[in-house]
């Protein structure tokens, strides 16, 4: 099975984007993680994202392929009209991410849902999650409810402007 990652910014409250779906308050806040960005784009294979992230990077990117150098696929229940370089998977993400070949990773962009159900089946190998210092009171959390706790190894602490970036292993047993 693949490597799967998550690697994306948080409002210091937990939200991937606010209430409006918006990442507006995360582009307007200054961070500096260009270069992080690009060395972690570069030892992906592949990327998946929920309807939603999906539709929210294409309103922010415009109808250009924003990841052309991986092979994307978004996951809904919904047809959708992708752009050129995107696929559209309907079936279970985590039989997905089961079937990849061991030797590629796997970028988990977002979507909640998407989060929880490949959380719940213990498959993120690695976390880079960027805090961002703002406060949106309401919004798309990163994490929903668990069944149950998971523990994380903190492998390093990093600052980018003002963003504060944590990077944390799946906790061998």
């Amino acid at each position: 099975m693949a490597r799967v990652v998550f690697y994306g910014a948080i409002s210091l409250d937990g939200y991937l984007a606010d209430q409006d779906h918006s990442l507006e308050w995360l582009t307007t806040n200054p961070g500096d993680n260009s270069d992080d960005y690009e060395r972690f784009y570069q030892s992906l294979d592949y990327t998946m994202m929920g309807r939603k992230t999906y539709q929210g990077a294409q309103a922010e990117m415009g109808k250009v392929n924003f990841y052309p150098d991986t092979e994307n696929f978004v996951f809904s229940h919904q047809r959708l009209d992708l752009i050129d370089g995107f696929e559209l998977i309907s079936g279970d993400p985590v039989r997905f991410v089961q079937n990849l070949p061991a030797d590629k990773t796997i970028w988990v962009v977002g979507g909640a849902g998407l989060v929880k159900e490949l959380l719940a089946a213990e498959l993120i190998d690695e976390w880079w999650i960027q805090i961002v210092p703002i406060l949106l009171g309401s919004g798309i959390p990163l994490f929903l409810t668990q069944e149950r706790k998971q523990q994380f190894t903190l492998v390093e602490t990093r600052q980018f402007g003002q963003f504060a970036e944590l990077h944390l292993k799946k906790k061998s047993e």
